[in-house]
């Protein structure tokens, strides 16, 4: 037997030799607890109580408030401030995008390359009155013309030869008018009650600029139609086309809801902007 033979042996001998672990009273001498131990017991036993340790230690960190006094675990209040603060960034975004949408509409104006004569004459009716030198000298009979001209709607739903509307809108929902386009309240849309899940149509050929979320008018969907219109669709229950997609008039482009804080049940918001001014939907759309 050669000599790493007995080195086995003798370590095996020593792993598995007997100790006993006797507690005796002081005085007495009595013996009061004894247990038998082996080194190989002792490290066993120590392997098990070192695995439960580690155990319980993780179970603790992982699913107990105890985790937010470790450095690098952040706490449950502060993560969901952070996914609070998240959506309100997104919903910032939205809102900017719209509002650069409409400062470039409003752009061409403002530098001057539109000139005066064809901005729509709504916009700066209750602010400006427009004197015409040729009105002047006007006789009575003309005069009378033109108040009946004027008495009439000046912005017919039929696209005829002598209309200066060059593009037709139609109804986007049919159902009832809750609240009318009111510029004094700043209530500059017209406000169409219908059945949640009513199919909203598209009032002209446009491209969608906006299609999303709104934390205040829920999910919104903006289109943008020929001749500088845009037409805004809020309170929506679902949309059904993306920023970027085309559509014709008359294509469904959502559904009716009741989304976002400022939503009284479910029906549609409508709004109608020419070159960057408000306009009042029932002067073009007929929604009976």
């Amino acid at each position: 037997m050669d000599n790493t033979t007995k080195k086995k042996g003798k370590l095996k001998q020593k792993l598995t030799d007997k100790y006993r672990l006797v507690v005796l009273n002081e005085d007495t001498f009595e013996e009061r607890f004894s247990l038998k131990l082996s080194l190989l017991n002792v490290f066993v036993l120590g392997g098990v109580l070192s695995f439960l340790l580690i155990l319980v230690t993780t179970f603790i960190i992982t699913f107990t408030p105890i985790k937010e006094f470790i450095p690098g675990y952040s706490s449950t209040a502060l993560k969901i401030k952070a996914t609070k603060l998240a959506f309100q960034t997104d919903s910032l975004k939205r809102k900017l995008d719209v509002m650069h949408d409409y400062t470039k509409a409003l752009q061409p104006i403002l530098t001057g390359k539109i000139e005066p004569e064809i901005i729509d004459s709504i916009a700066i009716a209750a602010d400006k009155t427009i004197i015409v030198d040729s009105l002047l000298n006007a006789t009575k009979e003309d005069s009378i013309f033109r108040e009946k001209i004027e008495s009439q709607d000046r912005f017919p739903i039929q696209n005829n030869a002598t209309s200066n509307v060059k593009i037709v809108f139609f109804a986007p929902l049919t159902g009832t008018i809750s609240e009318n386009f009111d510029a004094k309240s700043k209530h500059l849309a017209v406000d169409i009650v219908a059945k949640s899940g009513t199919p909203i149509k598209a009032t002209a050929d446009g491209t969608v600029i906006f299609s999303g979320w709104s934390t205040e008018t829920g999910y919104v969907i903006i289109l943008k139609h020929a001749h500088d219109y845009i037409s805004v669709y809020k309170h929506n229950g679902t949309l059904l086309k993306e920023q970027g997609d085309y559509v014709k008039s008359g294509e469904v482009i959502a559904s009716v809801g009741s989304t976002g804080e400022l939503t009284t049940g479910p029906h549609l918001h409508f709004e109608l902007w020419s070159g960057g001014y408000a306009v009042n939907p029932t002067n073009l759309i007929d929604f009976k």
